[in-house]
């Protein structure tokens, strides 16, 4: 069944003209258990690599509609406004925001990071859990599938009707192991670097079908492709599934500050908004079983 999402491109575009200024939420409390401080007191008591500075990671291309035009600075896309909504949290102004760039790899790798905290759809795992510090989710979606006119992925409408074509994902990723055990695949999944070869690979009939979490497939399906279908989510995956973390380092002081700023922006409704604004609305979107 093919499925085309005229009105998600819609709402992607005019996304795309507006500028996301990050929500700010009076009343709503300091990120830290600390009673009655300023926003700029909070920021002073912080830890972070460089004083008075927030120092946030990204991949570099980052996608929309998570970030847009690859610029994480102009506050555009739903993933960069998270972050300056985290940061007017934490106490620090959009001008004490500091960017740079990582591999997915590199966020996730033990070790010290050169940043305070990182944001880029890193899955909250268990094995990733012993390398790095996770802030609670700002984001559960769902994994789902796109293929474009014409492959034989084209009218799947269960997942038996999968099995038999040729699956791609991006290596390293929740969607890759979706891939592997909701479809399960008679061949085996073929793994690529980023999502510029995942698609490529399908133009190029490499592979049948993409996995992807379900915002980028949205977008693939309907901005990036010529004919993309979104075939649907992959059963289990939007409830209770795929959640993304902010990453810091394993055992950061900054933790406890990040994760309950994030919490206060879910309990606010500043996510909902937020997605909302950047994201698009999955309903209506098949699941196949």
């Amino acid at each position: 069944m093919r499925i085309r999402w005229t009105s998600v491109v819609a709402v992607t575009v005019a996304a795309l003209g507006l500028a996301a200024c990050a929500p700010t939420d009076s009343g709503s409390g300091s990120a830290t258990t600390a009673p009655a401080t300023t926003q700029a007191t909070t920021a002073a008591a912080l830890a972070t690599v460089t004083t008075g500075k927030l120092t946030i990671a990204t991949s570099e291309p980052a996608y929309e509609p998570w970030m847009v035009g690859d610029d994480p600075t102009n506050g555009k896309g739903y993933e960069t406004a998270v972050a300056y909504a985290v940061a007017d949290k934490l106490g620090f102004a959009k001008d004490d925001v500091v960017w740079v760039r990582q591999t997915f790899d590199q966020l996730i790798a033990p070790g010290v990071k050169n940043f305070d905290f990182a944001i880029n759809q890193v899955s909250i795992t268990d094995e990733r859990k012993a390398s790095v510090d996770f802030s609670s989710s700002y984001y559960d979606t769902a994994q789902a599938v796109v293929t474009i006119k014409g492959s034989k992925a084209e009218t799947a409408k269960s997942l038996a009707d999968l099995k038999s074509v040729k699956i791609g994902a991006m290596v390293g990723t929740t969607s890759l192991t979706a891939a592997q055990e909701s479809i399960a695949p008679t061949t085996q999944v073929q793994v690529f670097n980023d999502n510029d070869q995942l698609t490529q690979a399908l133009t190029a009939g490499l592979v049948d079908a993409i996995v992807l979490d379900l915002p980028t497939a949205l977008y693939v399906a309907n901005a990036q492709l010529n004919d993309g279908v979104l075939v649907g989510q992959l059963p289990n995956s939007s409830a209770g599934g795929d959640q993304f973390g902010l990453v810091l380092d394993k055992g950061s002081s900054l933790t406890p500050a990040v994760t309950a700023a994030v919490d206060a922006l879910r309990s606010a409704g500043t996510l909902d908004a937020l997605q909302q604004q950047w994201l698009t609305d999955a309903a209506g979107a098949p699941v196949l079983k």
